[in-house]
């Protein structure tokens, strides 16, 4: 049974064309300098107004975990990127709302900058008023649900729909907000999508299991 724990040891519209791959850069970098605070400390810098516990912060890990693997602590909304010294990069997170989420084994098989993104078959059945002018999909910027970059999660090599992205609502981090993916301020994804390898695997643990992390 998928349980989380066995890691934590501490817890401190629309179609456009494509444009030439130079115009292209150029829009992804004025796109990360609007969502990038000036002198972007991760582990200071805060004007969205977080709890603290949810910035980046490097934590110990108990040792046999596969460096490079994400694992995903839904009670505690904590992502931890696991690294070679028997440490992890935590960042805050939001999860799905309540009968949304869903814990899980999962290979990341994919990673996109400033992405385009279409809500799924059922996100639009069940909330057609919010999603169904979205269908033909949203064109990648920074109102774009998925935000500035999504690692995409696979299980084998069927497409859950599952995301782990960025998100315009950065307030939302911390919360049980999103229609299933995890949400991450766009900043701090931007951070950890250069150093995730597509093929890492990523462990989603169930939100209702009684341990919390500790701080």
């Amino acid at each position: 049974m998928l349980t989380r724990r066995h890691f934590i040891i501490t817890s401190a519209a629309f179609f456009s064309p494509a444009l030439p791959v130079e115009a292209q850069s150029a829009q992804w970098d004025a796109w990360d300098a609007m969502v990038t605070p000036p002198n972007f400390d991760p582990a200071t810098s805060n004007p969205w107004g977080l709890h603290p516990r949810l910035l980046p912060t490097r934590v110990e890990v108990k040792s046999g975990l596969r460096p490079g693997d994400i694992h995903v602590d839904a009670i505690a909304r904590y992502l931890y990127h696991i690294q070679s010294d028997g440490t992890a990069m935590r960042y805050g997170v939001a999860i799905g709302r309540a009968g949304l989420y869903e814990p899980g084994f999962f290979t990341i098989r994919r990673k996109a900058k400033w992405p385009r993104w279409t809500p799924t078959a059922n996100m639009i059945a069940n909330e057609p008023e919010l999603y169904a002018q979205f269908a033909g999909g949203m064109p990648p910027g920074p109102e774009n649900a998925l935000g500035s970059r999504a690692l995409y999660l696979y299980v084998g090599n069927r497409d859950s729909l599952l995301r782990i992205h960025g998100t315009p609502l950065p307030r939302s981090v911390g919360w049980r907000a999103s229609s299933g993916c995890v949400r991450m301020v766009m900043a701090h994804i931007n951070v950890l999508y250069e150093q995730v390898e597509v093929g890492a695997s990523a462990f989603l643990y169930p939100a209702e299991e009684s341990l919390t992390a500790r701080s």
